[in-house]
């Protein structure tokens, strides 16, 4: 009876594994439609995920978004088709490369902007240190005293 229970509990274990593990497996009707798809599902993003593209996800929507993506295809759409459906539907973020536009400017320059300002002020901060400050009397009386008791040790 132990070892029954065991087995079970083993089952139990194994199955919610397999069954999501399952992999989908589309027909194209040639191999250039296969290439476009795989190609699709690694330029569109997961929008649950975020950062795994559709071909490495394996939520829900992922699945929904590679079969919508099949679906397409084998209606006869282009791939840009497919990719502005997608756009249009979710917003650029879809996008892993989005196109360079008024919406996206600051996506595409914000890390170009930053290191620039960063650089000035590196720069600005090293300019303002290397300033030489003309030294007052009583600094130069100092440094004439250090200097002669130095010859007078020598």
């Amino acid at each position: 009876m132990d070892k029954l229970i065991r087995i079970i509990l083993a089952c139990l274990l194994v199955l919610p594994t397999i069954s999501s593990a399952a992999i989908e497996a589309y027909e194209f009707k040639n191999e250039q439609m296969e290439t476009d798809y795989n190609q699709l599902i690694k330029e569109l993003r997961c929008l649950v995920c975020q950062n795994q593209n559709l071909s490495g996800s394996d939520a829900d929507l992922a699945r929904d978004l590679r079969r919508q993506t099949h679906e397409m295809l084998m209606q006869g759409n282009r791939p840009e088709q497919v990719i502005q459906y997608m756009v249009d539907r979710y917003g650029d973020f879809v996008l892993y490369r989005p196109q360079f536009k008024s919406s996206t400017f600051l996506l595409w320059t914000g890390p170009f902007i930053l290191v620039a300002i960063v650089l000035w002020l590196v720069i600005r901060r090293i300019r303002t240190s290397q300033k030489l400050v003309e030294p007052d009397d009583k600094s130069m009386q100092r440094a004439r005293d250090l200097l002669s008791s130095d010859r007078d040790n020598s």
